[in-house]
């Protein structure tokens, strides 16, 4: 699993549908489901019913909906508590003269 994939299978929940999810992540409906199904391949479960206009979330998506959320929110965080841990560093003193 890659933080990516479950950002794109994030936002097609929400948005029940690729082509919204796709819009909204600024990708190509082709990339949405793309990730989606490989999501599906690698767990080796249905994540979401699809009919000819919306998805709705199978109880394995639900499941993985709720951790993928929390997983994403910890990596934006840790990712914001290290480029304010690289602002607030001191610079590294030079190295001697030779």
């Amino acid at each position: 699993m890659e933080l990516e994939q479950l950002r794109i299978f994030c936002t097609v929940a929400a948005c029940r549908s690729f082509t919204r999810a796709a819009r909204q992540l600024f990708v190509s409906h082709s990339t949405t489901s793309r990730a989606v199904s490989a999501l599906e391949r690698e767990l080796g479960v249905p994540l979401l019913a699809r009919d000819r206009h919306t998805v709705a979330l199978t109880p394995a998506g639900q499941m993985l909906l709720a951790g993928a959320e929390d997983l994403l929110q910890q990596a934006d965080a840790l990712a914001a508590a290290v480029h304010t841990a690289a602002e607030t560093a001191p610079e590294p003193p030079a190295p001697p003269e030779a």
